[in-house]
């Protein structure tokens, strides 16, 4: 229950083969992740909390003659749309992980199945979504937790001073005094 996969940089028609271990049974809790599917529900994309991105598909039917997967990513820039790496996936694959999403970003995913001629491929099935940016999240914990450091900085402060003002300040009581 391997799934082979190469991935294919921008621009390369060559890649290095990889091995990884499939998420079966797999399922996108509210808490943890979104999940977002293809017209048709063939294609899921479960964008994780963390910034990754689980990409799940059934297998075509027919299934005869399927040689593996074609996976084309892009997203949208402000004013252009990128393409990721490609990847091409072996026939026993049912899921892929994309490792690292850029937050804030329109992300299009498309799946097509390989099919040995003389068989016509199946059409591609594509997912849109967009990745919540972990960073901004990230940023407001740690805001949060820097100003209540402050308040209480500022109340230790507040009561040092008076203390000072208290104890240091006032004429000590009984002391004698010059004529």
């Amino acid at each position: 229950p391997w799934c082979p996969y190469k991935v294919l940089a921008e621009g390369s028609a060559s890649g290095r083969l990889c091995f990884r271990t499939p998420a079966r049974g797999f399922q996108c809790s509210a808490r943890a992740c979104r999940a977002h599917r293809s017209p048709g529900g063939a294609l899921v994309a479960n964008v994780l909390r963390n910034g990754s991105v689980l990409l799940q598909w059934a297998p075509p039917s027919p299934a005869a003659g399927l040689r593996g997967f074609a996976l084309n990513c892009s997203w949208d820039g402000t004013y252009t749309r990128f393409p990721c790496d490609s990847v091409e996936l072996g026939a026993a694959c049912r899921d892929y992980l994309l490792p690292e999403a850029h937050g804030s970003v329109r992300y299009r995913l498309c799946l097509q199945p390989r099919v040995s001629p003389p068989r016509p491929a199946p059409p591609a099935h594509c997912v849109e979504f967009r990745v919540e940016p972990a960073a901004m999240r990230d940023i407001v914990v740690a805001m949060t937790a820097v100003g209540g450091t402050i308040c209480v900085m500022l109340v230790f402060i507040c009561l040092l001073v008076a203390y000072i003002t208290e104890n240091l300040m006032s004429p000590a009581a009984g002391a004698p005094r010059r004529a």
